[in-house]
């Protein structure tokens, strides 16, 4: 292993997330990846697909590691960023955990049940000995024995609830049966929200020994238990029936998490944000406008109103280098916001000036 992050490096990223998650860091934290770098180490026989259940079964999950220590192995973390690696079998891989089918695709991947069932005939089973959910355990233990903390490992997407359950039901049905049938709704989807957190004690179990703290898909560092919670069915439904389906099993999630955000994406989901902010263990959101809308510095208005709400917020810079000079512009102090971006390494002395004017360095 040859990865450019000595292990002293390590204090200082706790110690900057830690004092944001307490709203004590004054400047915004600044997460730039550099790529580009030549790698320090072998290449490997196998390089790591971005959807890992496309690599086959005689793939093991160390030859998938080495792929990842190579990658990790061609780039540098400034700023407030560190290595870590994300476990990426699609959104809401506990539908294959449970019992649908999980479809490779080129660029997504696809969960889907055998046959119809009504509402009333979906449970959601608890099953370890799952394949899939064996398969993410053991190319995380991997992982957990490779690096020894100096890599963070990310948990795996385990996916929004309801949308775990559309997964079983399709998501026409479960429009329907949000009228036809509220009450088993709920009940299926408490069976899903007891199953995920079995599902996340597990594999948290699996890293735990060494890993530096906890991630998810998005890479916000965190000591405690953190996560990025999401429903991206939300996106389908009106206010009202977010805060009887979706808001009580988040508000439940962000309790059990020290440290909870939600994925925020698409102008679709903005009718939920002042539910979502009334949530008081909910520590932030992460805002993404969508496809084909504005960059996220336009959109200060949203932003804003998280931040007034005592939230703190997530951004991804989208490879504009200008994109936190432009909203610090627009509304003035960033404390409490994060940025997260990848950057070629011809870009790597703008990142240097950015970083020192927000005092980053």
């Amino acid at each position: 292993m040859a990865i450019r992050f000595e292990a002293d490096c390590w204090a200082k990223v706790k110690e900057n997330y830690r004092h944001w998650w307490a709203g004590e860091l004054d400047r915004p934290l600044l997460q730039y990846t550099v790529f580009g770098y030549e790698p320090q180490c072998p290449e490997p026989a196998i390089p790591p697909k971005i959807y890992l259940s496309a690599h086959p079964p005689e793939q093991t999950a160390e030859a998938i590691v080495d792929g990842w220590d190579f990658a990790l192995s061609q780039q540098r973390f400034m700023g407030d960023a560190f290595p870590c690696v994300w476990p990426n079998f699609g959104p809401g891989v506990i539908a294959a955990f449970s019992g649908c089918r999980l479809e490779n695709h080129p660029d997504t991947v696809w969960f889907s049940s055998d046959g119809e069932k009504t509402i009333q005939d979906i449970h959601i089973p608890f099953t370890p000995e799952a394949y899939w959910f064996r398969r993410v355990r053991d190319i995380m233990a991997a992982a957990e024995k490779h690096w020894q903390g100096k890599v963070q490992v990310g948990m795996t997407d385990l996916g929004g609830t309801l949308d775990i359950l559309a997964s079983f039901r399709g998501s026409e049905p479960l429009l329907m049966d949000l009228c036809d049938s509220p009450d088993e709704v709920k009940r299926a989807t408490e069976e899903v929200h007891q199953a995920w957190w079995k599902y996340f004690d597990l594999l948290d179990a699996v890293v735990r020994p060494t890993n530096p703290g906890f991630t998810a898909w998005t890479p916000i560092f965190s000591e405690t238990p953190y996560y990025m919670l999401q429903c991206d069915f939300a996106y389908m439904i009106s206010p009202e029936m977010f805060d009887e389906f979706v808001k009580p099993e988040v508000a439940a999630s962000c309790r059990k998490l020290k440290h909870a955000f939600y994925h925020l994406d698409g102008v679709g989901q903005l009718p939920h944000l002042d539910s979502l902010l009334s949530i008081p263990e909910l520590a932030g959101i992460q805002w993404i406008p969508g496809a084909g809308q504005k960059h996220i510095t336009e959109w200060p208005d949203v932003l804003k109103r998280i931040r007034d709400a005592g939230k703190l917020v997530q951004i991804f810079g989208g490879g504009k280098l200008n994109t936190m000079d432009i909203l610090a512009d627009k509304l003035g102090s960033l404390k409490g916001f994060i940025c997260i971006d990848d950057v070629a390494r011809e870009n790597e002395g703008a990142v240097e000036k950015l970083l020192q004017r927000f005092s980053a360095d």
